[in-house]
């Protein structure tokens, strides 16, 4: 991913997003709240996407769109330089959205009934898909190990039933900000290939990675016969902060897997619309200096929601490895519903029951410092009056 070297990138500075009919925002129209709920970002996409976008619509004409053939280049030398991931063109099947993906996977694999397996707590997503496609739901705890959340092998193994055919994976992990080990991602691997199970592997935030010392890497690409039976789901939207423009898409080594998804995704899953395609070609022949500048910055606001949620009595987190969100523990602070304690005092976090973690709060920290350090003041403050 290249880009302009003297390009400069203001992510303190605080971007109006009220009035822009943002998801984010609108929640709390008229009201003195802070989101910091939903995982997009507040700051202004590359400069290389914006000027893309700016000139696709000088065209003037927007008819149906294929994917263009240097988006499919883009995405493969991405692979190759960021992963030593190899792919063929053929591999990748576009998509509208991650959570698109999430539910042709459990609508292709085994029959209604049948069950798909993930790992909690977790994106909503993953829970409400195999529900939408009249799968049984299975759900296994991650655990505390220490200050990591880590998979609980034994009890993946245990609740696997002849039925169960999906393992639903989040890789880097959203809400614990985890980035999987090789180890890791082998053992899980090893089970579900034991038991005949495929893995939708949602690779969303692989971009994102905070820690330099734990490099993310693709289940898929970790060797041939795992890729066999893994589906890798992955976008630009959260890497370059363009979740609105719903470009998306799975990479399938396994042919006939690929055919099951195309089945599966007929008739219901539309085109990636022209704007989608347009910003996602921009992002990854340019957007590497952006990248990069916005994980530093994220790094610096990571550090300062770790010390001051450590401050507040009651409450810890883990450290955040990947991700620009924070899976805050609350369940010592004594507050009956710290979500809605937090949102009353002018702060809006995402409630961790969401999420399957009742008494855990999710903080995106994907903002200006300046308006962050006013939300961690907010929190401090209710809590010292309450």
């Amino acid at each position: 991913m290249g880009g302009c070297a003297s390009e400069e990138f203001d992510f303190d500075a605080i971007v109006d997003r009220r009035g822009t009919a943002s998801q984010k925002w609108e929640k709390y129209k008229d009201r003195d709240v802070i989101p910091l709920w939903v995982a997009d970002m507040d700051f202004v996409s590359p400069r290389a996407v914006v000027d893309a976008l700016r000139d696709r619509v000088d065209h003037g004409v927007f008819g149906y769109t294929l994917p263009p053939p240097e988006l499919a280049e883009a995405v493969l030398a991405y692979l190759a330089s960021r992963y030593n991931w190899t792919i063929s063109p053929d591999w990748l099947v576009w998509l509208p959205g991650l959570v698109t993906g999430l539910n042709v996977c459990s609508r292709m694999i085994g029959r209604p009934g049948d069950q798909v397996m993930t790992a909690t707590p977790i994106y909503p997503a993953f829970m409400t898909a195999p529900v939408n496609q009249q799968r049984e739901l299975v759900k296994v705890p991650l655990v505390l190990d220490g200050e990591r959340w880590v998979f609980d092998y034994d009890a993946i193994t245990e609740r696997i039933s002849p039925t169960t055919g999906l393992f639903l994976l989040c890789s880097p992990h959203n809400p614990v900000g985890r980035v999987f080990t090789r180890e890791e991602l082998v053992r899980l691997a090893e089970i579900c290939e034991r038991h005949g199970m495929i893995i939708c592997s949602d690779d969303i935030h692989c971009d994102l990675v905070l820690d330099a010392d734990k490099p993310h890497l693709p289940l898929a690409a970790i060797a041939p016969e795992i890729a066999e039976r893994t589906i890798t789901l992955m976008a630009p939207s959260k890497t370059f902060n363009i979740p609105g423009l719903g470009c998306s898409f799975a990479v399938i080594a396994n042919a006939g897997l690929r055919t099951q998804f195309r089945r599966a995704m007929a008739g219901i899953v539309p085109d990636v619309n022209l704007f989608g395609l347009t910003a996602a070609v921009a992002a990854y022949h340019h957007g590497g200096p952006w990248l990069r500048a916005v994980i530093e910055y994220l790094r610096g606001n990571r550090d300062l929601v770790t010390a001051a949620v450590e401050a507040l009595p009651g409450f810890r987190t883990t450290h955040v490895e990947a991700t620009y969100l924070a899976w805050i523990d609350a369940r010592s602070s004594g507050l009956d519903d710290p979500a809605g304690f937090f949102e009353q005092a002018g702060v809006g976090l995402s409630n961790g029951r969401d999420f399957d973690g009742p008494g855990f709060l999710r903080l995106n920290f994907g903002c200006s410092r300046r308006l962050l350090e006013q939300a961690l003041e907010r929190m401090r403050g209710a809590l010292l009056e309450r």
